[in-house]
């Protein structure tokens, strides 16, 4: 670890200040210190299989469009310009944003939520905090509406930019559930339609739930005069589960509300309803759902599952295309990269849309929209790929998730450039606590998503002679209770101890060490490695460049990182994580 002054000025600044994802300016003061790890480089490669077996023609594109952990996806057109959101749960920053001129190639602008004014995680569980949030446009101004689960509630913001600032929360109370959507009446009036409770909030079956419709009033910031517009979905005789997710579109003289239905698992799918009025009864089409692969033998060769929470938009051609989440287990409905953003294109039957004929399986190579093709980003979010980062710039890149947010800067990537430094803060991975500021358990984690079925990430360990007692290395987390540390343990005077493995799930009481070895004197430099194959995740480290790799725990179970064995609504990340001697 480097010594790094730290006065008692600037940690009271860091504790009450608006802090981004960007430098931190170090006084020269010398009166405190604080004891970082230093990290020199974070290289991850993706090589999923399916991928490289029919790479797309130049007039097509894969699905998904985004892979890894980008759930329940939004977009909007402004021109030729597309915006596109998703889900962030307790990560931080919230809500990802990505532009693209093709609907294609995507290249992320940064966050939504970017400043701890707006988005309050403190004590969530990893699969609470942000849900389905949903992007618009209007007059001039971007929308985007969201609810923070265990939080503040319903609330949206609003930019004159969509790369930023964000305006900060501006709460709708009288909003009760989940997963709002604007929309803007080419008549001048706005709505709000969301997830809410059934009829006099008394459900007749497990996950009965309603889709409510509220004017809003864009002056007055205030929701009013809400209504259940659907309730149950489609058949409520078939009880079905959890519509949610809605939007609603205007096209040929008919209002269509588009939702999701039959939970967010292999049962999911996608619904459709019209109706020529606003202030009658949305009726659902006779031949949903619109989008579903439930109807497919889940034993087929490289499956995507568990389609739905679809949003649609309409090009400057013409042409409607729908963005969707999906997922690709390795094993049963085993999955790692969590809930996945992939796109159709939409095609009307007699003024109702159809992204997917029953009984067809989603298809990976697409024949790309009718746009202009733009050139590919630099940073891949697609295919396989790989990528390294060696800490040269000013700011982490958008890449870079911390869990929970942070109240202090507790990372550093301008004390010394060319690395970045992170101070090991006293909380576990598997630490949470109760909503409040002094135990609001952001670990010293930043991670990315895991992109991949099969993938490799290593991050390079500085050693120093002034390193402080602690561990430090590379983690791959799925929530607060599954996940695996491969850590470097230092005892006193910075000799390097031991190199270990832990693994914590739901079902343990406790992390436990299940592998460990013995580390002699004088490395200055270790690399820590994770590979996952499928569910097989496998170990190792060396102890400089051209050295060999040692492995320390091969084959280990990965579907504990997986959300059928985890819970929740996330996908793994994995990242660099340091904590001080316990």
């Amino acid at each position: 670890m480097i010594q790094l002054p730290m006065p008692a000025a600037v940690r009271a600044l860091c504790a009450t200040a608006i802090i981004p994802l960007s430098v931190i300016i170090m006084p020269a003061s010398v009166h405190n210190t604080t004891a970082y790890v230093e990290f020199t480089s974070f290289s991850y490669e993706g090589r999923d299989p399916v991928f490289d077996k029919a790479p797309p023609s130049p007039g097509e594109y894969y699905n998904p469009i985004l892979a890894g952990y980008y759930p329940d996806p939004s977009i909007c057109r402004v021109g030729n310009d597309y915006y596109l959101i998703n889900s962030s749960f307790a990560h931080y920053p919230g809500v990802p944003i990505f532009h693209s001129t093709d609907l294609v190639n995507w290249k992320q602008i940064g966050h939504v939520l970017n400043r701890p004014s707006q988005l309050n995680l403190d004590g969530l569980a990893v699969s609470q905090g942000i849900y389905a949030p949903a992007i618009s446009y209007h007059s001039g101004t971007f929308y985007m509406i969201t609810t923070n689960v265990w939080g503040i509630g319903n609330f949206y913001v609003t930019a004159e930019n969509p790369a930023g600032p964000w305006s900060d929360p501006v709460l709708l109370p009288e909003i009760n559930g989940i997963d709002p959507s604007f929309f803007f009446d080419d008549n001048g009036r706005a709505y709000i339609v969301h997830n809410g409770p059934p009829p006099d909030g008394k459900p007749l079956y497990d996950g009965h739930r309603a889709i409510w419709l509220w004017e809003f009033d864009v002056k007055t910031k205030k929701a009013a005069n809400g209504r259940i517009v659907v309730n149950g979905g489609v058949d409520i005789t078939k009880k079905p589960s959890w519509i949610e997710g809605p939007h609603i579109y205007k096209r040929n003289g008919y209002y269509y509300l588009c939702a999701a239905e039959g939970g967010t698992s292999v049962n999911h799918s996608q619904v459709i309803f019209r109706t020529k009025s606003l202030a009658d009864a949305f009726v659902p089409w006779s031949e949903n759902p619109i989008l579903t692969q439930r109807d497919l033998d889940p034993e087929r060769p490289d499956p995507v599952t568990s389609l739905g929470h679809a949003d649609l938009v309409e090009t400057q051609t013409g042409e409607w295309w729908a963005v969707f989440l999906g997922v690709r287990p390795y094993e049963g409905n085993h999955y790692n990269t969590g809930r996945e953003t992939f796109m159709l294109p939409v095609t009307w039957e007699n003024d109702w849309p159809v992204i997917l004929k029953k009984g067809e399986p989603l298809p990976r190579l697409v024949k790309r929209p009718n746009l202009p093709d733009t050139p590919e980003p630099k940073t891949a979010l697609s295919g396989s790929f790989s990528w390294r980062d060696d800490f040269n710039n000013t700011q982490l890149a958008s890449r870079w998730l911390f869990l929970r947010t942070p109240r202090e800067q507790w990372w550093s990537l301008a004390a010394k450039p060319g690395s970045l430094l992170i101070a090991p803060r006293p909380v576990a991975l598997n630490s949470i606590g109760k909503r409040d500021a002094k135990l609001n358990q952001n670990p010293s984690f930043i991670a990315c998503r895991q992109q991949h079925r099969d993938f490799s990430a290593t991050a390079t360990l500085a050693i120093d002679a002034s390193i402080a007692p602690g561990d430090a290395g590379i983690a791959c987390l799925q929530n607060d209770a599954n996940y695996y540390f491969l850590g470097v343990r230092v005892g006193e005077r910075g000799a390097p101890g031991e190199i270990f493995l832990e693994r914590s799930t739901k079902t343990s009481t406790a992390p436990e060490i299940i592998a460990r070895a013995s580390l002699t004197t004088g490395i200055r430099e270790i690399e820590l490695k994770i590979n996952g194959v499928g569910k097989s995740y496998s170990f190792a480290y060396r102890c400089s460049p051209e050295g060999r790799w040692m492995p320390l725990g091969a084959n280990m179970d990965g579907s504990i990182l997986s959300t059928q064995s985890a819970g929740g609504f996330v996908g793994a990340v994995i990242g660099m994580y340091a904590r001080p001697a316990m």
